[in-house]
């Protein structure tokens, strides 16, 4: 799994986007909203080693996910 940052401009907020293996996109989330869900995307109870790779993160730059 990958994952991106990606700015946002003006009144569009900063995004975070998880890419599978194929780059297909499978999850399209706010950079500023706490982390739920993740269950439907297989990263169940990693929200704190999660939100710490977000904190980190550049913004345009793809980074293999590994937790």
């Amino acid at each position: 799994m990958y994952i991106i940052k990606v700015k946002g401009k003006a009144k569009i907020p900063d995004y975070i986007q998880l890419r599978d293996e194929n780059f297909v996109l499978i999850a399209y989330f706010r950079a500023d909203r706490p982390l739920k869900d993740l269950h439907r995307y297989g990263l169940e109870g990693q929200e704190i080693p999660l939100a710490a790779v977000i904190a980190e993160l550049e913004f345009g730059k793809l980074r293999k996910l590994e937790l």
